[in-house]
């Protein structure tokens, strides 16, 4: 039997620059049906995906078998390249003290309300995290490849490998491991909360995107195991889910301090929108369940990563319970 083995390469990178980045206002808002989220189902397989508008497809090629008449011996290979490694505070992307994003100029499409527009938005700012998040995954020896992303008008339940996104929080936009998917519905983005300020809706994106980098780096894989073990709904197994959300809003924060000094399109009214915008979590939870971090956590760890652009200083792992509550 032919075993077709896929190789990929990634190219390492120094680590990112320092954002230095002024405070600003604390003018929070608040938001009623609270949270990002992220599901966690054990990645299994790589996909190629296309993402288009409305809908997300999977191709694939498949060759025809060929016969031969001698026996073959299968033979298996570990992919060349950077490996995810199953750790959490432990793991290579907070090993270096430098880590950071560099501070890479933003070219955003023009944002509006209508599906083309928006879905336009993410995209390119899902290019620009890419061109930030590679850098620094590649100084940590980690794999890099960007996610999938779909902007539909809405999603049911069976409409991905992690169903419809619902959480604790209620109906909100999210990151599927199974297949390395951002998932940003049109009716879930708080539209009519944020409307023209493009601010709020890319820290969602970042966010979300802190998540692919959870699971790139395998934090994620690391996760479900502990988690498991300790019983999802358990006290313990709820302060992991809430460093792993808590951790994605560091991220998103990182993004937009380093985003908004780099003279691109990311100025600094998107970022201070963005700032004034992470009043969520746990408190608006419509079933009281503790799994994203509170409103101050949400929103002071989303300033930790803007005002300080290091890896290390979001490592919610090692953190006191007290500060990831």
């Amino acid at each position: 039997m032919i075993v077709a083995v896929a190789l990929f390469a990634i190219v390492a990178v120094a680590g990112g620059l320092v954002a230095v980045v002024a405070l600003a206002g604390n003018d929070h808002r608040h938001v009623a049906d609270a949270g990002y989220s992220s599901t966690y189902p054990t990645t299994t397989e790589e996909t190629t995906e296309q993402t288009t508008g409305e809908t997300t497809t999977t191709t694939s090629s498949t060759e025809p078998a060929t016969r031969t008449t001698e026996r073959e011996t299968p033979t298996s290979r570990t992919p060349a390249g950077p490996r995810s490694v199953a750790a959490t505070g432990e793991n290579p992307l907070f090993a270096g003290p430098d880590y950071g994003l560099q501070n890479i100029p933003c070219s955003l499409s023009r944002w509006a309300t209508d599906q083309t527009s928006v879905t336009r938005f993410f995209q390119s700012g899902v290019a620009c995290l890419d061109a930030m998040w590679s850098r620094t995954l590649g100084a940590a020896d980690l794999p890099f490849r960007p996610p999938n992303l779909a902007v539909p008008r809405s999603l049911s339940e069976s409409s991905t490998p992690c169903g419809s996104g619902g959480t604790t929080t209620g109906v909100t936009p999210f990151y599927c491991a199974a297949n390395s998917t951002i998932y940003l519905p049109m009716d879930r983005i708080e539209l009519d909360q944020w409307g023209n300020h493009p601010g709020p809706y890319l820290a969602i994106l970042a966010h979300e995107y802190g998540h692919h980098v959870q699971n790139l780096a395998g934090i994620t894989g690391a996760f479900e195991s502990l988690r498991y073990d300790a019983g999802a709904d358990s006290a313990a197994g709820l302060e992991l889910a809430r460093r792993m959300e808590l951790e994605a809003q560091c991220f998103s924060g990182m993004f937009l301090g380093s985003a908004s000094v780099s003279g691109g399109s990311v100025d600094r009214n998107i970022y201070n929108e963005a700032w004034n915008s992470q009043d969520r979590g746990d408190d608006y939870a419509r079933n009281g369940k503790r799994d994203h971090g509170s409103a101050k956590h949400s929103i002071s760890w989303w300033q930790h990563g803007a005002t300080n652009n290091r890896n290390q200083q979001c490592n919610t792992w090692l953190s006191p319970s007290g500060d990831v509550s």
